[in-house]
């Protein structure tokens, strides 16, 4: 196994030091390499002003964009560039005017020979820890050919690792002009890539450290780039209680043998407005009882519409929010990458110790994922969650009013070690609806339907609807009679502990005869 090193630069973007595994290592090179625009010469400066706060010595050597604009450019990203020294080794606007010619030698044998003495010279004098080149390409054009462009370029970095400095340089390579020689110089090389309109950061190449792998999402911002890490669920535990969280509704709880356990996944489905996410406040409104915090996070419904919804339904959903026992989150999910919410989700529960995350609703989620694996996204998410002790609520709406019974969307029941399901039923000319429990892996559960009302007072769950049949086909038919039905629906209790048979149909040609359904 490889020993870490302990001491690491920041490069003054979190999310790039949590994939470094704590930044950079001391007295090596780096490139960052991408297509003009990628933010190079921005994470470049991330690198150098979080030296300057802490007192280091820094310096920037710029042989494209002149010293100026960058420090107009790094005013409108709110970074100080005050303890910064440049040396700027761009083409001054005298440049163009001055037409100069070489008829002996090349310009690059004239050229590259001041140009040297003035990064040596400022070295010398300044004495800098970190160093950003940008851009270190720039030097091919003082080279009569590619092999002296290595050989210079080598030595030049190890001119710098030799006086203990950290080196970081950009490079824009082309299609005719390629870059991979630089990568093989430097001791770690980080890729900016776009696609598909969202930008991502990959680390390639960390000599001496590991680090994490693959693509993680990039975003530039008013404040500089934030990276957001590719959530990895192994990386993160924590010890908890295996116990049943009580609905605060007893009946509910009857069917589910106690409650949902801590650290489950349980997902509620069923059509649109039946319910579940009423059903999962429910749980948050125990919590809060608790003292235990929880977040609802709304991809689909406007956060106002939950409140007011809550609220009329007996859920104080505000005092809970003014009590900090509870957090709604509205999130615009063209807005977010799957990584950004995931970290989202991280500082959610790693700073507050949020006990219960609901997640409403899949359909909206998926959306953020734009053309990715949602599966592999939400395994992820769910199994840190899981991994961290928290109960995960997750809503998904099934197309189906009543008909032919419908789960889960295809693939995504795997993830759940609960599955709750609430359909609606057309009963005597009315629309009503019935709860059911089709999963659960950590304890036994109640294999009857029971119907389920909100009021204003709360959800009321009543007796196991022993006495109907065809619900699952959309078809449902009672086998009691209707005086035991209607004393059923008073007491809230089954008529009977065993159904009954049914009662004699009718003559259908006898007008006065009729079938209840």
């Amino acid at each position: 196994m490889t020993q870490q090193p302990s001491v690491r630069l920041s490069t003054g973007i979190v999310g790039l030091d949590e994939i470094l595994q704590g930044g950079l290592i001391p007295a090596r090179t780096y490139m960052v390499r991408g297509k003009p625009g990628m933010g190079k010469t921005i994470l470049g400066l991330h690198f150098l002003t979080d030296g300057a706060t802490k007192g280091e010595k820094v310096l920037l050597i710029t042989l494209g964009e002149a010293e100026g604009q960058i420090r107009k450019n790094a005013l409108t990203l709110g970074l100080d560039l005050s303890g910064i020294s440049f040396l700027d080794l761009s083409p001054s606007p005298e440049f163009f005017s001055e037409v100069k010619t070489y008829d002996i030698f090349s310009p690059a044998d004239v050229e590259r020979a001041p140009t040297t003495q003035k990064i040596i010279e400022k070295i010398e004098q300044i004495k800098p820890q970190r160093v950003l080149i940008d851009a270190i390409t720039q030097f091919r054009y003082l080279s009569p050919d590619s092999f002296q462009f290595r050989k210079q370029v080598l030595s030049f970095l190890q001119f710098l690792t030799s006086r203990k400095i950290t080196v970081l340089f950009t490079s824009e390579g082309t299609a005719s002009v390629p870059d991979d020689d630089l990568e093989f110089m430097c001791d770690g090389a980080i890729h900016l890539e776009m696609s598909d309109r969202q930008r991502s950061l990959c680390v390639t190449k960390f000599r001496g450290s590991g680090f994490r792998g693959g693509c993680h999402t990039l975003r530039l911002t008013d404040s500089g780039i934030v990276v957001s890490p590719r959530l990895i669920p192994e990386a993160h535990q924590r010890e908890f209680i295996a116990e049943s969280i009580s609905s605060g509704v007893s009946h509910l709880d009857d069917l589910l043998h106690g409650g949902l356990e801590r650290g489950t996944i349980t997902m509620v489905t069923g059509p649109s407005g039946v319910g579940k996410t009423t059903l999962g406040v429910q749980f948050m409104k125990e919590a809060a009882a608790r003292g235990e915090r929880s977040v609802i996070y709304l991809f689909e419904e406007a956060a106002e519409t939950l409140l007011h919804r809550s609220e009329s339904i007996g859920v104080p959903i505000k005092k809970m929010l003014d009590r900090g026992t509870l957090s709604v989150v509205q999130v615009e999910p063209l807005q977010f990458a799957p990584d950004e919410f995931a970290n989202l989700v991280r500082k959610e529960i790693e700073e507050k110790n949020t006990r219960i995350v609901m997640i409403d609703g899949v359909s909206g989620y998926r959306l953020s994922v734009r053309g990715e694996d949602l599966i592999s996204h939400l395994h992820a998410l769910c199994r840190y969650l899981k991994n961290m002790g928290v109960t995960i609520i997750l809503m998904n709406e099934t197309e189906e009013i009543t008909g032919d019974f419908r789960a889960t969307e295809k693939g995504l029941s795997y993830l759940a070690d609960n599955v709750v399901f609430l359909r609606y039923l057309e009963l005597n000319g009315e629309l009503r609806k019935a709860i059911g429990v089709l999963k659960k892996r950590l304890t036994d559960f109640e294999k009857t339907l029971r119907e389920m009302e909100i009021t204003k007072e709360g959800i009321k769950i009543g007796a196991p609807m022993v006495e109907l049949r065809g619900i699952l086909r959309g078809i449902p038919e009672w086998i009691s009679s209707p005086k035991k039905r209607e004393d059923r629906r008073e007491t809230g209790r089954p008529s009977s502990t065993r159904p009954t048979k049914a009662a004699p149909r009718s003559d259908p040609k006898d007008p006065r005869g009729h079938r209840e359904r």
